[in-house]
């Protein structure tokens, strides 16, 4: 007797952004578990506070299709935790992360997974918008006349490749919905972040800049006291009308000394330009910890880096003797909220 194959459904997969007011590891973490609740395969992405779900099994048990489920989620994390979201969600991954960077807050975009929805989303989408095409490939395929996700679809693959070297292949693959990476279910690597509110909306530029070196003398004392060190920066700006700007970048090589905290920090709050800006809170997160003793550093000629590190633990005593804001530009400020 013969039995028919089970045939496989088509997978679900969800990108959500949480747009918290205020951040920090603890909240990201409870974001999560509500996540974790709807689906057990969660993929965290604490850099740009949001996550991946594979809800294709979930779909079943909560009686719900892919739209209904991404309200429930949106609907939990709103009445659980007061934070908004915004959602995408599609057959693959980079679908759902295209779905999601189109999406308002408090809004979710559904794309179905036939081949006429796929291509009626995906191909007239810019070609920027595809996974693995930043500023300088754009760039370089609008030389070509290929400027929209259908053009590279349509693009031979054998020209395409002669464009873009080994990255064609993959890059038409998402151009054309096709995406098997799944998703990966993982804890969220652990960070520490330190936060500066203004009494009034600081539109000063100097200001921004000294609760940047502020933030990251906290952080940099706070992570040699742990004896880790991290391998990122996120920045996050609130404006008066609560918005925010959230901006991440890896440093040169995972630190927990000051400067090079520091130098990050600042230049990621240039980068904003924020001259005019109605600022109303600053925030540093230090990303991707891992223990110092895993550190490498680039060998320099001069012993001034060694001299600077002989400082930074003489300041660390001092602090340490006579409390939080006793030594370095730190001191400038009264109140600086870590978690």
């Amino acid at each position: 007797m013969s039995s028919t194959p089970p045939v496989s459904r088509p997978r679900a997969i969800v990108r959500i952004h949480f747009h918290a007011q205020q951040r920090s590891e603890e909240l990201f973490a409870q974001l999560m578990d509500v996540l974790g609740g709807i689906s057990p395969t969660t993929e965290p992405l604490p850099a740009d506070w949001s996550a991946y779900m594979d809800v294709t099994g979930s779909l079943r048990f909560w009686d719900r299709d892919v739209e209904g489920l991404a309200a429930v989620i949106r609907l939990r994390l709103l009445a659980l935790h007061g934070v908004q979201s915004s959602a995408g969600a599609g057959p693959t991954r980079s679908i759902a992360a295209m779905a999601a960077a189109l999406t308002p807050p408090g809004a979710a975009t559904i794309v179905g997974n036939t081949p006429y929805e796929i291509a009626a989303f995906l191909r007239p989408q810019p070609a920027p918008a595809l996974p693995g095409v930043g500023p300088k490939t754009a760039k370089t395929l609008a030389r070509y006349g290929i400027t929209t996700a259908g053009d590279v679809a349509d693009t031979t693959p054998a020209t395409l490749q002669r464009i873009l070297g080994s990255a064609a292949r993959q890059i038409q693959d998402f151009a054309r919905g096709i995406d098997e990476r799944p998703v990966v279910p993982a804890a969220a690597p652990r960070s520490l972040s330190a936060s500066h509110r203004f009494d009034l909306d600081e539109l000063d530029t100097d200001q921004h800049q000294r609760t940047a070196l502020a933030l990251a003398e906290d952080l940099g004392e706070r992570l040699r006291k742990a004896s880790e060190i991290a391998q990122a920066l996120t920045l996050t700006v609130m404006y008066a009308d609560h918005t925010h700007t959230v901006r991440t970048r890896t440093l040169a090589e995972a630190t927990a000394h000051t400067p090079a905290l520091a130098g990050t920090a600042r230049q990621l709050v240039a980068d904003l330009g924020l001259q005019r800006a109605r600022v109303r809170g600053i925030a540093l997160r230090a990303e991707r910890l891992r223990p110092a003793a895993h550190a490498t550093h680039q060998l320099t000629l001069d012993d001034r880096d060694e001299k600077l590190h002989r400082l930074e633990a003489a300041l660390d005593r001092a602090r340490a003797r006579y409390g939080p804001g006793a030594a370095g530009a730190a001191s400038a400020f009264k109140r600086l909220t870590t978690s």
